[in-house]
């Protein structure tokens, strides 16, 4: 029969909703809080549902964090939430390692590169220093490539360039700073590898439409009729 499942967690105890006696089956569920900035990059190329082989290579692992997660959830011992939210944050990682591992070929895009064994090192050092004033044969150097073998091999993998890659990472991070406005715009410029504001100012302004000042002030109205609406 079905089954309404606000009704069924409005009288759980603990998070944990019963049906009968509860003991057929315990069922989890959960949600992946995904980065505002580069969460949608993740959305778009994975598939609204992964299911796993239970004989493959990731199934025993998935299968002892969910074990973890059932115990935490209902022995209610100290700790639990964060041991909870670490174990599924496991969980998730195991079941995108699955999908890698298992899936026909990726389109391109950043997790397709990241899946590349000869890229992948490319993408850590970029997000590990994205300030850092990378050129294309100091990115191939380090991966013990050729400079045009790694461009051609980290376009068919990303969808775009090295650089190109390097510098939407940088808007992103960018934006990400506008809006928390823990730098002034000058500071930001600088962390991200800008030797000028203008610089800055204009490689921004191709991405997103808007003058970095722009960008922050509009997001600082929304933030402030937000917080208006939720008194």
């Amino acid at each position: 029969r079905q089954l309404d499942g606000l009704e069924l967690f409005r009288k759980a105890t603990d998070s944990v909703g019963k049906v009968g006696v509860g003991n057929d089956f315990f069922a989890i569920g959960g949600h992946v809080a995904l980065d505002n900035d580069r969460g949608g990059v993740v959305a778009e190329v994975l598939p609204p549902l992964i299911q796993v082989d239970g004989s493959s290579s990731e199934a025993s692992t998935i299968r002892w964090l969910l074990d973890q997660l059932v115990k935490e959830v209902t022995a209610n011992r100290p700790g639990a939430v964060l041991a909870s939210k670490q174990l599924a944050q496991l969980l998730f990682i195991q079941i995108i390692r699955f999908y890698l591992a298992a899936s026909e070929p990726l389109t391109t895009g950043w997790l397709r590169a990241l899946n590349d064994a000869r890229i992948a090192p490319a993408l850590r050092l970029m997000h590990g220093e994205p300030g850092r004033p990378w050129r294309l044969g100091e990115l191939a150097k380090q991966v013990g490539m050729s400079r045009t073998s790694f461009a051609l091999r980290f376009k068919a993998n990303a969808g775009v360039g090295p650089l190109t890659y390097l510098q939407n990472l940088r808007v992103s991070l960018a934006e990400r700073g506008l809006r928390e406005g823990a730098m002034s715009v000058s500071e930001l410029a600088e962390s991200l590898g800008y030797a000028t504001d203008s610089a800055f100012s204009n490689a921004f302004k191709r991405k997103t439409g808007m003058a970095p000042k722009h960008y922050q002030s509009v997001f600082a109205r929304m933030d402030e009729s937000t917080s208006r609406h939720l008194r």
